[in-house]
């Protein structure tokens, strides 16, 4: 189950970076990326994104599973808008130079291979440094990290517990899936795809119920350490800021502001090479 919402430990600069600095890094990052459809602009934070990747020592492989199912709603999302908005490219730049022509208003234009090409590194800006947050920050220094910057402890603990419970449901479901297999009920690929559906439903019933006791377990212990009675509370986790943690959190102030600048630049949110 590794790779999924998943705190991943090793020894890098960005592990030892506090958890607030990343937070505000990681939205900062994200707001900067969809602020500005600059391809160059975009093209070198993604490459700064993978150089921070490798930085952090968090192997591709485990993260795959939230890589996969983010490149699966990239690719949805990309045909969803060809199939209604063949032209929306067209449209944004003021120009149409039709490379290969297939039926009625549907062909390829550079101009709609560009705007896809900006939705596709909006996707590959913003992805790697969910998963460097996710994966280099623990439910409890992200708790206090959210507390950090104004949301209240309550969510803040909500989030947190949600982030650390989802590998246990994950793991839970695979032994249950493995019980069920046992008892002859089919979930493997021998089977045609709904009855795996069907057969897999049949999990669903004893996850929920066991997912239902632990919330109800969780929740007694919190409520007899009397929590929420008070309006703040301390963090085990929680870092004071250091001067690296100023520093970054500096650098995605620029780089929203980089955006900016760049539409002051280019006379709006585009950038385009056709006119």
């Amino acid at each position: 189950m590794t790779g999924l919402f998943n705190y991943i430990p090793r020894q890098s600069p960005i592990h030892a970076m506090t958890g607030a600095a990343k937070l505000v890094c990681m939205l900062t990052w994200t707001m900067a990326a969809m602020i500005t459809f600059d391809t160059r602009y975009l093209l070198l934070l993604t490459l700064s994104a993978l150089v921070l990747f490798r930085v952090s020592g968090i192997k591709f492989r485990e993260v795959k599973v939230l890589i996969a199912f983010s490149a699966v709603f990239m690719v949805l999302n990309n045909v969803l808008i060809y199939l209604f908005a063949p032209e929306y490219g067209v449209e944004l730049y003021g120009a149409r130079t039709e490379l290969v022509h297939f039926i009625g208003r549907y062909g390829i234009t550079a101009q709609q291979l560009l705007y896809h090409a900006n939705v596709i590194l909006k996707y590959t800006v913003t992805i790697p440094m969910v998963l460097l947050f996710v994966s280099t920050t623990q439910p409890s220094e992200f708790a206090a990290s959210l507390n950090r910057i104004g949301v209240s402890y309550r969510i803040a603990y909500s989030v947190s517990l949600a982030l650390r419970y989802i590998p246990d449901i994950l793991k839970e479901y695979h032994d249950i899936s493995q019980a069920q297999q046992a008892r002859g009920v089919e979930l493997t690929s021998k089977e045609n795809l709904f009855k795996r559906l069907k057969n897999a439903s049949a999990i669903l019933l004893p996850l929920i119920l066991s997912s239902l006791e632990r919330i109800e377990v969780v929740s007694t212990a919190m409520e007899l350490r009397c929590f929420g009675k008070r309006s703040k509370r301390t963090w085990y986790r929680a870092q004071a800021f250091a001067a690296g943690d100023y520093a970054i959190m500096a650098a995605g102030g620029a780089l929203v502001c980089i955006s900016f600048l760049l539409i002051y630049l280019n006379g709006g949110r585009l950038w385009n090479p056709f006119v």
